[in-house]
C-alpha cells in the first residue's frame, strides 16, 4: 500500500495564460480509489504526468510514502499509468504486451507466463492471448492495458479516461471491473475523469479541479449534500439557489424566512446562497408542512418515466422540484401549490 502527498504543486505551460496546475495539494491515503474530475482542459491529466515523471513541476512536491518522487526516473517510480488509447504494441499478440515488463526486467519465461496467465484471469481474459490488439474490441484492448498495468505489481496506479472510449454497456462492465480489481489488490489507485457519475460511482473520494486549481477534495455524498461553492454544486446537477442573508445566525431568504439545520453556519459570511437538491424539494396543493413552507405557482411539468419535473415559482425565484411520478398526477401546470424545504436538506454556502 502507498500513501501519495501532493504539496503546493505548479506548472505552466508556454502560450497559456494561467498556470495549468495551480498550487494544488492533495493527500490520497494507501489503498484509496480518488477520481480527478473537472472539464477539459483544467489540469487533470497533467498533474498524472506529473507523478509518472513524463511532466516536471515548475514548482511543488510530490511524495510517495514520504519519499519524493521529483528526482526517480519514471521508470523507477513504482507509477503505472494506463493511457486514454491504451497504447498496446500492434506487432505483439496480448500475452508478450502482457508481460512486457517483467521482460525487461529480466524476469524468467516460466515466471512471465505464469503471471501473464494471472492477469488475464483477473481481468476475465483468459482465452485471448495468442490475438494481436487489432483483433480485439476496445473494451478487450481497455482490459488487456489494464493487466500489462498490474503485472508490475505498481504501488501506484493512475488510469486517465479509462472509460472514454468505450459504449455505454461496455462501460457499466469496465467500471465494475476496475472497482473489482482495485478492492482485491486494494493498490492506490487515482483516475481521471470529466463524468460526474462515473466519478460517483468509482471514487472513494473526488478531486474536483477546474482552471488548474483544486476546488474541494471530499466523499461523493458531500459534493451533492455539501457542496463548497455555487459552481461545484452545477458541476454535480445542482440547479436551486437562493439568495439569502445571514442575521443572528438567522436565515432570510428571497423566499422567506429559512429554517437551517446545517454544522456550517458559524463559518457562513453574511451574504450566503441557499441550494436544495431537486429530489429532496416537496409539493402539495395543501399546506402540510410545519416548517420552511413558501406558495408558489407551477410554471412547467417535465414527464420523464419514473419521475417528473416541476418548476415552480416562488416570489420570482425559480425551483425545481423532482418527484416520482406514481400519484401525483393531480398537480399540472399552473397551479398553485405549497413548496417544502426539509431544514436538513437545505446547504447554505458562499459563492
Amino acid at each position: 500500500m502507498s500513501e501519495l502527498k501532493i504539496e503546493n504543486l505548479v506548472k505552466n505551460f508556454q502560450g497559456m495564460d494561467r498556470p495549468a496546475v495551480n498550487n494544488v495539494n492533495l493527500d490520497i491515503n494507501s489503498g484509496q480509489l480518488v477520481a480527478f474530475l473537472g472539464p477539459s482542459g483544467c489540469g487533470k491529466t497533467t498533474i498524472l504526468k506529473m507523478i509518472t515523471g513524463l511532466f516536471q513541476p515548475d514548482n511543488g512536491n510530490i511524495t510517495l510514502d514520504n519519499e519524493s518522487l521529483l528526482p526517480i526516473p519514471t521508470e523507477k517510480r513504482g507509477v503505472v499509468m494506463v493511457f486514454q488509447n491504451y497504447l498496446l504494441f500492434p506487432y505483439m499478440n496480448v500475452n508478450e504486451n502482457v508481460g512486457f515488463a517483467l521482460k525487461m526486467k529480466g524476469v524468467d519465461k516460466n515466471t512471465i507466463d505464469q503471471r501473464v496467465k494471472e492477469m488475464l484471469d483477473l481481468v476475465k481474459l483468459p482465452d485471448i492471448g495468442l490475438r494481436k490488439p487489432k483483433q480485439l474490441s476496445g473494451g478487450q484492448q481497455q482490459r488487456v492495458a489494464l493487466a500489462r498495468a498490474l503485472i508490475a505489481s505498481p504501488r501506484l496506479l493512475l488510469l486517465d479516461e479509462p472509460l472514454s472510449n468505450l459504449d455505454a454497456h461496455l462501460r457499466d462492465e469496465m467500471r465494475e471491473l476496475i472497482l473489482t480489481i482495485q478492492q482485491k489488490l486494494n493498490v492506490t489507485t487515482i483516475f481521471v475523469t470529466h463524468d460526474q457519475e462515473e466519478a460517483v460511482l468509482l471514487a472513494d473520494k473526488i478531486a474536483l479541479i477546474f482552471d488548474g486549481e483544486l476546488q474541494n477534495f471530499t466523499s461523493p455524498k458531500n459534493y451533492y449534500e455539501k457542496p463548497k461553492n455555487i459552481k461545484a454544486a452545477k458541476f454535480f446537477g445542482g440547479v436551486n439557489f437562493i439568495n439569502a442573508d445571514l442575521v443572528d445566525n438567522k436565515i432570510q431568504s428571497e423566499i422567506g424566512f429559512c429554517e437551517y439545520q446545517g454544522d456550517n453556519i458559524s463559518d457562513l459570511n453574511k451574504k450566503l446562497f441557499l441550494t436544495i437538491r431537486p429530489e429532496n424539494i416537496k409539493i402539495s396543493k395543501n399546506n402540510e408542512f410545519d416548517h420552511n413552507s413558501y406558495q408558489g405557482k407551477i410554471t412547467s411539468v417535465i414527464f420523464s418515466g419514473t419521475h417528473t419535473r416541476y418548476k415552480i415559482n416562488v416570489n420570482n425565484v425559480h425551483l425545481e422540484c423532482s418527484l416520482q411520478s406514481v400519484g401525483i398526477d393531480n398537480i399540472k401546470e399552473a397551479d398553485q401549490v405549497f413548496v417544502h424545504l426539509p431544514k436538513d436538506k437545505i446547504w447554505g454556502m458562499n459563492d
